[in-house]
This record gives structure tokens, sequence and C-alpha cells, in this order.
């Protein structure tokens, strides 16, 4: 047995009765006094704690229970595969077929039916339509404030015309957090995942439809405010509904083609903004309206999806959601083994959760230890979106670079280059994020975000000299900022926290965050026209770039990794207490990662404070 194995034996504890991690904090002290690692959460799979006998019995009974008797033994040999899934070659009820199709699934990671990635690609699509409304925006506010009479004779603005253009701007986010984000719960239930997206996309499409009508800046208010409750509505279930149908060996990389889609809705958006630039009074309209164009293919695409396997199963339509998934897979083993094992964890949950409602479920987010973490996590990612000031670029950039001595038009083209970058440097990211973590991404570049952020500020300082010495840094450090940005934190948000919620609370733990993150968006948007004048911009962003080192320890103290585990499994990473965590990281993960990385000291690496129970089991036998 070696050094790692006798770690796990030593400090592995579970509560067999709750399956959930008997973890103590004053576990970090043996009892000569010195410090040693956490004891390891260890992934228990529910399907193992009886004999493999029972574990066909059980699942052929779940068949024949709910309408599907004639898959009764496909479900009892995929809970066989789902019992221990690293092993399934050694099941010898898998036929030939079966086990080929296993094997080709466990060996290329992205193999999967069309239907999947058709599903994948049009919700991300639906993301488009927020980066394409926050850049119609942004070139927008070059010229609709004159027409509405914010800006005075000579250029200026007052104190409350820039708050307004701030209010207008801000309105959407605001209504998208406060009041659209609540709204999922009773429009999932009642619509289900397809038919709340395809509500959202109706009025998605006729609200930029409004605004480019507008007669008055009271009206251009009132359809933005209707807008944005679509977004908040949209943003809480698009990214549920993907994690629900993505497989777990690569479902950070499809649920994050929401984040590439918004970014691509950035670039899409700024070239409708260039291409409309010179039809004189109307240009801001054309741009404001332009956003309509991906929500109408979403809705359009979304009737040619399935409805999601799990919120089908939480339904009690079992038959229904094995037929869904079963679209989603590229075998019937697998979609045997993801759906039947989704409802044995969920069967569980209801178990602690008996007679739950609306609001019992969104108390136990912040009441429920386990749930209460993974809240956590998954607010930090999406506060630290707005903290880390990407957002006064993507509202604001072109009037940034106005400001900084650029023609308007010149503003526009290097606000293209900035949205092309997004598109660029996201792409990378799908094939980080399962492989170096969400943790970990986010952990690297916030630091340089806010080194590059501080740069750009302080190169607005430059008063003297020729146009490009002061705007040329300007954009460079923008640019350079973005990159970090779209490896890191603006992919991980949404994807991160649309997985660690359970199944049950999953609704109101993503209208929570996404209420945090849309809300923090309409703040920061309503504030910067202002800031920007009373501060300066260097001001502005040298604020934003302080805002980036405090995100960086949030996320440090509070967002745990969850990469290539299913949704279930993560259920348990979250099981580790607050101080337990922060005490491993403290004092084990992080004195490792200054010797061996920064000192390269050969010292071995610390067991992982959470570990599958296969892993430690295989580890065990050595």
């Amino acid at each position: 047995m070696d050094e790692k194995a006798s770690a796990n034996n030593a400090y592995a504890s579970h509560d067999e009765k709750n399956a959930t991690p008997a973890l103590k904090h004053d576990g970090l002290a043996d009892a000569a006094g010195r410090r040693r690692s956490v004891a390891l959460n260890v992934v228990v799979n529910p399907l193992k704690r009886g004999s493999q006998e029972k574990t066909v019995a059980d699942a052929r009974a779940f068949a024949e229970s709910h309408g599907m008797a004639e898959h009764a033994a496909l479900f009892g040999r995929a809970a066989l595969v789902a019992r221990d899934t690293d092993r399934f070659e050694m099941v010898t009820e898998l036929d030939e077929q079966e086990r080929s199709a296993l094997v080709y699934e466990r060996d290329h990671k992205w193999h999967g039916p069309k239907m999947l990635w058709y599903s994948i690609s049009l919700c991300a699509v639906g993301a488009a339509t927020q980066g394409w409304d926050q850049t119609g925006s942004n070139g927008a506010n070059l010229s609709f404030p004159k027409e509405f009479g914010l800006v005075g004779p000579d250029g200026v603005s007052t104190g409350r015309d820039e708050w307004i253009v701030g209010l207008i701007n801000a309105i959407i986010f605001l209504t998208a957090g406060l009041i659209g984000a609540w709204i999922v719960d009773p429009l999932n239930h009642y619509f289900g995942r397809r038919g709340e997206i395809f509500i959202t996309a109706c009025c998605l499409t006729a609200c930029p439809i409004g605004s480019g009508f507008a007669r008055s800046w009271q009206g251009l208010f009132a359809a933005r405010f209707v807008l944005g409750i679509g977004i908040g509505a949209k943003n809480a279930t698009v990214p549920i509904y993907s994690a629900e149908m993505a497989p777990a060996r690569i479902r950070g990389a499809l649920v994050m083609f929401w984040q590439l889609w918004v970014v691509a809705g950035i670039f899409l958006g700024f070239c409708a903004n260039v291409i409309v630039k010179d039809t004189g009074a109307i240009a801001w309209r054309l741009q404001l309206g332009s956003a309509f164009i991906p929500s109408f293919v979403l809705g359009c695409g979304i009737f040619f999806c399935p409805e999601s396997p799990r919120w089908l199963m939480k339904h009690d339509r079992h038959a229904e959601g094995f037929v869904s998934m079963s679209r989603l897979r590229a075998h019937p083993i697998i979609a045997a083994r993801d759906f039947y094992y989704s409802c044995v964890i969920y069967e569980q949950e209801l178990l602690e959760n008996p007679g739950s409602n609306y609001f019992s479920r969104l108390r136990d987010c912040f009441t429920v230890p386990r749930i209460r973490r993974s809240n956590y996590g998954a607010s930090t990612v999406m506060i630290a979106q707005q903290m880390c000031g990407i957002n006064i670029i993507s509202f604001y950039s072109s009037t940034i670079f106005v400001n900084a001595g650029y023609t308007a038009t010149q503003a526009l083209y290097t606000s293209l280059g900035y949205g092309a970058i997004q598109v660029v440097s996201t792409i990378p990211t799908l094939f980080l994020i399962d492989t170096k973590g969400r943790r970990t991404l986010t952990l690297i570049t916030f630091p340089l975000m806010a080194i590059f952020l501080l740069a750009a500020g302080l190169s607005l300082l430059k008063t003297t000299g020729s146009l490009g010495a002061q705007v040329g840094p300007v954009a460079l450090f923008i640019y350079l900022f973005t990159i970090c940005y779209s490896l890191g934190e603006g992919p991980v948000a949404f994807q991160y926290s649309a997985e660690v919620f359970p199944t049950i609370q999953r609704e109101q733990g993503m209208a929570w965050v996404v209420c945090i993150n849309n809300t923090f968006a309409g703040i920061l948007s309503l504030t910067f026209p202002r800031m920007n004048h009373v501060m300066t911009p260097t001001g502005a962003f040298g604020f934003y770039a302080g805002l980036n080192l405090i995100a960086w320890f949030m996320i440090f103290c509070f967002v745990r990794e969850t990469k290539q585990l299913t949704l279930e499994e993560i259920d348990q990473v979250f099981s580790v207490p607050t101080k337990s965590f922060i005490s491993y990281e403290m004092f084990v993960w992080l004195p490792w990662f200054i010797k061996r990385k920064i000192f390269r000291q050969n010292i071995v690496k610390p067991p992982p404070i959470i570990e599958r129970a296969e892993k430690s089991d295989a580890l065990g036998e050595e």
C-alpha cells in the first residue's frame, strides 16, 4: 500500500446513515499537536450500498413501476454500470455492443449524438441575445442621449442626465435580477424548460424591436424594463437546461457554450454597430433593435429539442424522461445508466426534503449546510463577474475610447476588436475548463486582470503627445484584460452556478445567483457614467482593479472544484464544512503549491480533500 493509500485510510470517514462525510475541523491536528491533512470526503455511490443482485432487482423494479417494463433488463445492466463506472468492462451481463459503446464513450470524450450538440448549440444561441443587447447599448450611447436631450449644446451632460443614461443602460439588469430571475420556478414548473425558454425568447424578440421605435427616453426605459425580465428568466433557465442534458465528462465545456455565445453576441453586436454607423439619426435605433435576431432563432429552434430528462423525472414522467435521455446519449445503455443514477439520487433528495415548496426550497439555499456552501461558491463567482469590471468595457467601451481621444468611428472599430478578442480567447477554455478546472482558471486569471485593468487606467493619465501614445496603451491593456477574463471568470460563472445546486433546489439557487449577477451588473451600469465623471477614468479603473483582488480572495475561500463530477457527485463536494475547506487550502494545499511550483521542491502532493469512493477503494486494495 503506497503513501497516498495510507493517507486515505487514515483520514477517510463517512456517516453511512446520511451518506455525508463525518468531517471535523479539529481533525487538522493529530494527538501530538502536529498539523495534518483534512480528512478526505469520500464520494460514496449509493448503488454500492447493497449487493449486485439487489442493485439489479431494484433497477428492474424501477423500470416496471414507471411504465418501462420493456426496458427492465436494460436498466438492470445499466445499474451495474452506474454502480462502478470505472470498471464497467468487468460487468459480464453486458452484451458486446453495449460494452463497445461504453468503451467508445470512455475513449472519445466528445462523442455524442447530433441531438445533444443541436440542443446545446441552440441554447448557446440564446445567450447571444444578452451580449448583443449590451453592445447595442454600447454603440447607442454615442447618439441616443443627444436625441432625447440628455446632452447639453456644448456636449456636456449634467449629473441628472448622466444618471438617466446610466439607468436606461442598467434597467435591463436590475429587472433581470429583481424580477426575471424570481419567476423562473413557476414558469419552469408549469411550462417546462423548453416552454419557459420559448416564452422568454418571444419577450426577447419583441422588446428590442420596441426599443428601436421608442419616441422618448421614458419609452426606451419601458421597453428595456420588460426586456430585462425576459433576460433574467432566460439566464436562469438555459444554463440549467444545458447542464441537465450534458454528460458529466464534458459538461463544463458544453455548458460553457453559454459564455462562448455571450461573447459571440457581443462581437456580433459590435459588428451591427459598425454596419449601421452611417445611417444617420436612426443608427442607435438599429443598434438596439438588431438584438432580436438570436432570440428569434432560439424561439423557432427550441421546438425541435427534447425536454430536460431531469425535469421530466421531477414531474414523475419517467418514461418520457428516459426517451428524452435516449435522444441525448449515443446508446441506450448510456442513457439508462445516466437516467437511472439521476433518479436514485433524486429519490434520496426527496426523502431528505419531504413536502417542500417554493419558499422552503429557497430557504434551504441559506439554511441547509450543504446547499449553503454551494450557494457561497455560486454567489461568489457571480458577483466576481461584476467586481472584475468587464461590463464597464462591454457597456461603455465606445464612450471610453471617445473620451480617450478617438473619433466615434474609431471607437466603434476598436470596440469591435474587443469583441473579437473575447470570442477568440474563450475558445481555448472549452478544452481547459474540464481539465484544469473552474477554480484553477479563476485563481490564475484574477491577479492578471487586476494588473492589466490598473495599467489601462494609468495609461489614461497621459495627456500629452500623439493620439496613439494615449489610446494605443489603453486599448492594449483592455485587450489583455479581456483575454484573461475570457480564459477564467467569463466562462466559469454561469457554468459553475448551473451545476452546484441539488436537483430539488436548482431553480431557486440559480434564481438567487442570477439575481445577484444581474443586480450588480445593473448597479455597475447605473453608476459608471457618474463614477467616470467624478473619479476620472483612471480612478474608476483603479477602483475595479482593487475589486479584482478582493474577488480573488473570495474565490480562494469559497469556490470548490467540480470538474468531471456528475451533478449528483457534486452533492458530496459541498459536504465538507467551510472552515475545514479553507483550512485545507490555507495550511495544506497552499504551502505545497508554494514549495512545489515556486521554489521547485520535489515534494509529494498532499491527498485531496475530495476523493471518489471508487478511487479510494482501488487504493485500499494495493
